[in-house]
């Protein structure tokens, strides 16, 4: 893997083979260390009405790529040592499946439509990533602890050789610009959210982040 220093959200990826496979939509990195893993590029050719007829899934259009498959990346482009055909092979990021339901909920699903009133059938989001990881993505809400109060959402994230080092944020009342909030001020973080443990002091000494 090369240094990944300029990966940006939102940047194309290309194949090994020069194709434009898509943008990149997440970062997954581990919840303990916050190392990056992999990213979910959105793919160009939509697999939004594939369904896998096994599992009972419908599938979304995004794939997983590993992060050691990265050959370079600058901030409007990250090159991939797989060409195209094998970034389609990549697992599906998101999938959403139908819970087998209950005998009761059967029942009250069957008398539901034959009455007619059968709306749209309830469906589990999952996620292709295993446990301790968590997902980055633009607009991702930060949290101040546990205020419950928001220093603003995900804008873009900051690597330094091959580490995840901080997070850009697009304020939401605390600033006037965008900030850098370190990685070292993000005492926890889950799939919904990031939560930061700063003062208010630290708060006013944040960064205002630079696109160079």
């Amino acid at each position: 893997m090369s240094d990944i220093s300029e990966l940006r959200l939102g940047a194309n990826v290309i194949s090994s083979d020069g194709v434009d496979v898509g943008t990149i939509v997440t970062l997954i990195v581990d919840a303990d260390g916050f190392t990056p893993r992999a990213l979910v590029v959105k793919h160009e050719e939509s697999l939004a009405s594939r369904v896998r007829a096994a599992e009972k899934f419908l599938t979304t259009d995004e794939v997983v790529i590993p992060i050691t498959a990265v050959d370079s990346a600058t901030h409007e482009a990250v090159k991939l040592s797989m060409a195209a055909q094998d970034v389609r092979r990549q697992p599906l990021y998101l999938s959403y499946r139908r819970p087998e339901p209950t005998t009761e909920q059967a029942v009250l699903e069957e008398g539901a439509l034959i009455g007619g009133g059968l709306g749209l059938p309830k469906v589990e989001e999952v996620a292709n990533k295993p446990d301790g990881q968590i997902e980055i993505d633009r607009g991702e809400n930060v949290m101040l602890g546990t205020t419950g109060h928001r220093l603003g959402r995900v804008e873009d994230v900051l690597l330094d050789k091959g580490e995840l080092v901080g997070v850009v944020i697009r304020p939401e009342g605390f600033f006037k610009r965008d900030v850098i909030l370190p990685i070292r001020f993000i005492n926890r973080a889950d799939d919904m959210a990031l939560f930061a443990d700063l003062t208010e002091s630290d708060v006013e000494q944040l960064k205002p982040f630079v696109d160079a």
